[in-house]
């Protein structure tokens, strides 16, 4: 079953750790990427860019806007996601809490079921 673990992240959270912890964040991050391709959980990652660099398209009556910056305000953003192939909710909520972000207060892992995918 594949599992898509979201990394919303809080920026004022993380500017107010230290370059050490910030690193730490890192670290573990590739610690859990060792781990999963190791264990052949891996599918695929994404990190993306802040909202700031976003833009959003709409369609009214026909005619497309673009408008700079997220689509909502909010305190957390998109991150990035791994998405992850394992055998149970179970095992996908333990590798989510290996991910440094979810000892972190104010930061969260969030662990959704795939439902549908085309081309993956």
């Amino acid at each position: 079953m594949k599992y898509l673990v979201v990394l919303n992240i809080n920026p004022d959270v993380l500017s107010a750790l230290s370059e050490a912890e910030q690193q730490a964040i890192f670290s573990g991050h590739e610690k859990f990427m060792a781990t999963i391709q190791e264990s052949g959980e891996f599918h695929s990652t994404v990190a993306l860019a802040e909202p700031a660099k976003s833009s959003v398209v709409k369609v009214r009556d026909g005619v497309p806007a673009v408008t700079d910056g997220p689509f909502l305000e909010a305190k957390e953003f998109l991150a990035g996601y791994y998405l992850i192939d394992v055998a149970s909710l179970e095992r996908a909520q333990e590798l989510a809490a290996m991910i440094p972000d979810a000892g972190i207060e104010g930061l969260g892992v969030e662990v959704r079921p795939v439902i549908h995918e085309v081309g993956l």
